[in-house]
């Protein structure tokens, strides 16, 4: 990289992505991506602190039942992601698809999963893992009633919220607002995504039309002979996330700087979430309580994030309020009012918490 094109990017602020969302390749066309890695990592944290709950005598649900607890729940939270974000922001993906019907819902190419419909599939795998587990001798273990089960996925839930927005960050998609225009300063905690020019549409972009005829430019010295410009821009993003410091160097002027939503979503569904409920359940709750307290600020914290996070391209609003800021604050009212009835409620609390260990759950 020149002298120039190193004084004009520490000029700029901020920070230009520029990860690979790839963590191994193996065989060119085959590869280990950080987003698979991640549900992994999700669903090993979520194994090992059920494991823990258990052990601590703070859930019913068996210890060496955990695996299979947790493979109920990679069902709802694969099933009702996929659904959620069909028929909540695609239903038109219901219809047919390349001649196959509801080919649109298997189709992951086209939009991928919903947080709130993830919920929903999390909330139907307690439901499943209330009527408890059937052993060989056909007796039944770790039945408990259907809101404990909630609170105990509420409780392994955060994990994997964290790591899915991590990689969500990786792979530089669900982009924030702009904060600094292509070219001007951004403050230090901007960052500016390249996939921008592939994933949002013409009409949310800010570049004006010279920056986008560099960028047209620039991408086609990038572009094999008949590529268009747009593939070629393709390869000097994979160019880019190689560590090829004169690409980077080149398109960063050209690039807006934007919130790292998907940061600030780590750290509240993942970290302040875990934490909340996580203290709720230090000691003994009924039924519902710990489960109600993640939905309350969960929801929250998404209804804030929304105001700096771009809504997904194409999804009509519901005023000035995001489709998914709408879904949150019936996901906080829906909270609101389990908190209030669990709380009402004269339920025992069926285990104890995790600093005050109760009996072993019942077989």
């Amino acid at each position: 990289m020149s002298t120039l094109a190193q004084q004009a990017t520490s000029n700029l602020g901020g920070w230009t992505h520029h990860i690979s969302p790839v963590a191994i390749d193996l065989f060119g066309a085959f590869s280990i991506r950080w987003y698979g890695l991640s549900y992994l990592a999700g669903f090993a944290a979520a194994y090992l602190l059920l494991r823990l709950l258990a052990a601590r005598g703070a859930t019913r649900i068996p210890k060496d039942r955990a695996l299979d607890a947790i493979l109920t729940l990679i069902v709802g939270v694969v099933v009702g992601g996929r659904l959620g974000y069909v028929l909540l922001y695609e239903p038109r993906l219901l219809g047919l698809v390349d001649g196959f019907p509801f080919w649109g819902v298997l189709a992951v190419n086209r939009g991928g999963m919903a947080s709130h419909g993830g919920i929903v599939g999390v909330m139907l795998a307690a439901w499943k893992l209330s009527r408890g587990f059937k052993q060989p001798d056909g007796t039944v273990v770790g039945r408990c009633p259907p809101m404990h089960a909630m609170d105990v996925c509420t409780l392994i839930a955060p994990a994997g919220l964290l790591f899915g927005r991590l990689a969500n960050f990786i792979n530089g998609e669900l982009l924030g607002k702009i904060v600094a225009l292509p070219g001007q300063h951004a403050p230090w905690f901007a960052v500016r995504y390249p996939q921008e020019i592939l994933s949002e549409p013409d009409d949310r972009l800010a570049q004006t039309p010279e920056q986008t005829a560099a960028i047209q430019r620039l991408a086609s010295d990038f572009a094999l002979p008949g590529e268009t410009w747009f593939a070629g821009y393709e390869r000097l993003l994979a160019a880019v996330q190689r560590g090829d410091a004169a690409a980077r160097a080149a398109i960063e002027p050209l690039i807006s700087a934007r919130h790292p939503t998907q940061l600030y979503q780590a750290a509240i569904e993942g970290l302040v979430v875990g934490v909340v409920v996580w203290a709720i359940a230090a000691k003994p709750r009924k039924p519902g309580v710990i489960g109600a307290w993640f939905l309350i600020v969960y929801a929250a914290g998404r209804v804030a994030m929304d105001f700096v996070r771009l809504p997904d391209a194409g999804v009509t609003q519901f005023g000035p309020l995001t489709r998914g800021q709408v879904y949150s604050l019936l996901m906080l009212l829906a909270g609101v009012a389990v908190l209030v009835f669990a709380s009402a409620r004269s339920a025992d609390r069926v285990s104890g918490g995790w600093l005050r260990p109760g009996p072993p759950p019942p077989n």
